[in-house]
């Protein structure tokens, strides 16, 4: 669309209110996008740029803009959707993928979290939160998507960075207690039990409606505090710190699934009734459920085990009036229907990694030379990688590259094995340097990823859109 000498995207156009307002569009230049303001005889509202005469400025796409645009039109700032009864997490590791995710969230009745970096991934991507906050800001500006998106600190575990968040204007907090929870802890050698939990849990039984009747054993109890007090205390200091008096706008989850085995409903129910019974204000919570939730990959174990545990998950979720969190939800196919049903359709959902692995089908598919180097590269770094992550990746089960044909290349990605070895290397693939300090992979990676936008696009629709249908989660026109 042609608009005031510009070629402008259309569902851009936006005016402000008030007696002098300003229209204020994006529009392409050159290879780039900026923000165009118009606002005549009146004030610049805050945009820094090109004046272009007669009351009108050409603006980049930079921080300080991405504020006066937050500012300006408040749908492009966070909201707090963790109140919604669906709501699913996009971690966006490049910075490239909100455009199709909001092709796909104005089609379904769930809310977004647009917004979802953890301090690991910044530090992987060489990204900030200024930076993977402002990115959604222009891409909603620009599409006029004004159902509202979350931004969420994710798993922060400091008083520094979620500080930071924060003071950005991030909507929600995913607090990662795991610092704080013990390991190696048996009925054996845990330490006495409190009087405190003992005299609230001991000879009592828990109806939490639907049929569930919960009760502690002397020697349950005595572990469970041992192994969680310390994390309760943690969480119940950071929300006072924090969240308590209201000075931040922004919703609490709690992390305790980054553990080395699962949460037992005992183990759940005491952690939240112990924040409960502190005056901590959460609206959602993640146990670490039975089996694998490895990343990039579906579901590994028992599903009628996961069918049983997720069914008391959920009874204790509402007993408390919170939601589930499903941490490391991507392409967690084969339990989507079960998370679905037993929730009742009130959850949030996360994934991350799976938005990285469409961009690299679309890479391997568009470009397969490109691909193979990249592969070939992910191989010799696969064992820095997995510092950082559990995965039981066997690499003699990918293809070796000099056996495939261009047009297999995409099929590595239906293959457990490549999918987690170009998962869990993508911050050594994107911070590779040539010997002269460039970058191997990265600039020729995002100038493909730019090239090819709608199919990343398309992408992205298609294969998140799976996970949404397998929640149960209606489109729109069909209602719910």
């Amino acid at each position: 669309m042609n608009y005031s000498g510009f070629e402008a995207y259309e569902k851009s156009l936006h005016k402000t209110g008030g007696a002098d307002p300003v229209t204020v569009f994006m529009a392409k230049d050159g290879e780039k996008a900026v923000i165009i303001a118009e606002y005549g005889a009146g004030k610049n509202p805050g945009f820094t740029g090109t004046d272009l005469g007669n009351g009108k400025i050409k603006a980049p796409l930079t921080h300080e803009n991405a504020v006066t645009l937050r500012r300006l039109f408040p749908f492009t700032a966070p909201a707090r959707v963790l109140r919604k009864d669906r709501s699913f997490g996009l971690g966006d590791r490049l910075g490239i993928a909100a455009p199709g995710h909001i092709k796909l969230f104005e089609a379904y009745d769930a809310y977004p979290v647009f917004a979802q970096q953890s301090i690991r991934e910044l530090n992987l991507t060489g990204r900030t939160y200024e930076d993977v906050l402002d990115v959604v800001t222009f891409a909603v500006f620009r599409e006029d998507f004004q159902k509202g998106f979350g931004a969420d600190g994710d798993h922060l575990k400091t008083v520094k960075d979620v500080e930071y968040a924060l003071s950005l204007g991030f909507s929600m907090i995913t607090l990662d207690c795991s610092d704080h929870i013990k390991t190696g802890v048996t009925v054996e050698n845990a330490p006495p039990l409190p009087a405190k939990y003992a005299d609230k849990f001991l000879g009592k039984n828990f109806d939490i409606g639907e049929g569930a009747v919960l009760s502690f054993t002397e020697g349950d109890l005595k572990r469970i505090a041992a192994v969680y007090g310390e994390a309760i205390n943690f969480a119940a200091d950071m929300y006072r710190r924090f969240l308590a008096d209201g000075t931040y706008q922004a919703d609490f989850e709690i992390s305790i699934d980054e553990t080395a085995t699962p949460t037992t409903p005992l183990e759940h129910f005491f952690v939240a009734r112990e924040l409960t019974d502190a005056g901590v204000s959460f609206a959602t919570m993640a146990p670490r459920f039975c089996g694998e939730f490895q990343k990039g990959i579906d579901y590994i174990g028992d599903l009628s085990q996961f069918d049983k545990e997720i069914k008391i998950h959920a009874i204790i979720a509402r007993h408390f009036g919170y939601k589930l969190s499903i941490h490391s939800g991507s392409d967690k196919f084969s339990v989507f229907p079960s998370i679905g049903r037993e929730t009742r359709g009130v959850f949030h959902v996360k994934t991350a990694g799976t938005n990285w692995l469409e961009a690299m089908r679309v890479a391997a598919t568009a470009d397969p030379g490109l691909y193979r180097e990249v592969h070939a590269y992910a191989l010799s770094a696969f064992d820095e990688a997995r510092k950082y992550y559990h995965v039981t990746t066997n690499l003699s089960k990918i293809p070796p590259l000099d056996t495939l044909k261009d047009d297999e290349l995409p099929g590595l990605f239906h293959n457990n094995d490549a999918r987690q070895l170009i998962h869990i290397t993508y911050g050594l693939i994107l911070n590779k340097k040539n010997p002269d300090g460039s970058f191997a992979f990265k600039d020729r990676l995002y100038k493909l990823w730019t090239d090819h936008a709608d199919a990343y696009a398309g992408a992205l629709v298609n294969h998140i859109g799976k996970h949404l249908d397998l929640l149960g989660v209606k489109k729109i026109a069909e209602g719910r």
